[in-house]
């Protein structure tokens, strides 16, 4: 396992390098740079130096002069001391801005992946054992209304029925307009009630495939020979579902719960730039309309970075939960 897991961690190196290089390729490659609009406002100031002057400058700065190749290496070197530059579009570090927004992520993320699985797994699980039935059919439409709506659209719906009919929560925002005022609780009171409703956004959006998946995979197992025998020995329904079919439905699980990691931190993007919630996704989301490089490089090489390591434990706890498995 040790031996793999190094050759693994090789591996990811690998790939990570060049996927590193083809974001930064494409990146300066774009058509417009937020750095041609900086210079141009700060050229417009009174006694400022001209738009050349300011271009000059800014190129130099942030390697911008260098062919892509160069740049690339100067900018990796950067990387790894952990330099990633100021950002263009929030006037800060890099990785100020990535701490500053990636726990809010991180916390509406995790919320909403620990209500999906307790929701969607148990409901595929019950569909599977009561196949063709009247709460097979319920929970199959619940999973493909959470396939088939846009983001765009529920959260809209949301907002429609629960801030403008009901009035129970802000439309846009983290904080309200009294949170300043608010005890230590209180704001932590007025934050949990503007994540409701993206947070329920999110585990609608995203249940529907993993309650699909799940049933799907549960009645395979079921009709295993193995699952046969279980139920001829005289075995309670409950250890043959639980204890027998369950634990060989985790292994196509594993993969889906293990591609979920770099939701967890990287950002519900949409969902954060429709309720205007400060996050990771919503910051990536305008510095990348903005030509912010420097931002947008950090935010896409770390989630690559977050998609390798998913992909790696996903591969460990294949081990976890079936013995079976084996790695040379």
């Amino acid at each position: 396992m040790r031996k793999y897991i190094i050759k693994r961690i090789l591996i990811s190196i690998v790939i990570l390098f060049f996927v590193a290089f083809i974001i930064y390729a494409l990146m300066r490659s774009l058509p417009t740079s937020y750095i041609e609009t900086v210079a141009r406002q700060k050229s417009m100031q009174p006694g400022s130096k001209s738009f050349e002057e300011w271009m000059e400058q800014l190129t130099k700065m942030y390697n911008m002069d260098k062919g892509i190749i160069p740049g690339f290496f100067g900018w990796l070197g950067n990387m790894l001391r952990g330099e990633f530059g100021d950002s263009w579009k929030w006037t800060v570090p890099v990785t100020q801005k990535f701490h500053e927004t990636v726990w809010v992520s991180f916390t509406m993320g995790g919320i909403a992946f620990v209500l999906e699985l307790l929701i969607a797994i148990p409901l595929g699980i019950l569909a599977a054992t009561k196949q063709y039935s009247k709460t097979d059919y319920a929970v199959s439409i619940i999973a493909l209304a959470g396939i088939s709506l846009p983001t765009f659209f529920f959260a809209s719906l949301l907002k429609l029925v629960f801030s403008v009919k009901l009035g129970w929560f802000d439309l846009f925002g983290l904080v309200g307009r009294n949170y300043d005022y608010l005890s230590t609780v209180g704001q932590i009171l007025d934050k949990a009630q503007h994540l409701v409703l993206p947070i329920l956004t999110l585990v609608v959006i995203s249940m529907g495939s993993l309650m699909r998946y799940t049933r799907t995979n549960m009645l395979e197992v079921l009709s295993a020979d193995y699952i046969r025998t279980a139920r001829a020995k005289g075995l309670s329904e409950h250890k043959v579902i639980y204890r027998h079919a369950f634990r060989n439905t985790l292994i196509p699980l594993v993969t889906t719960v293990g591609g979920s990691l770099p939701g967890l931190f990287a950002g519900a993007l949409i969902t954060e730039t429709l309720f205007a919630i400060p996050g990771i996704g919503y910051a990536s989301y305008h510095s990348m309309i903005s030509g912010d490089i420097p931002f947008s490089m950090f935010y896409l090489v770390f989630l690559a970075v977050l998609t390798l390591a998913g992909n790696l434990i996903s591969d460990i706890l294949y081990c976890v939960v079936d013995p079976r498995v084996r790695i040379a």
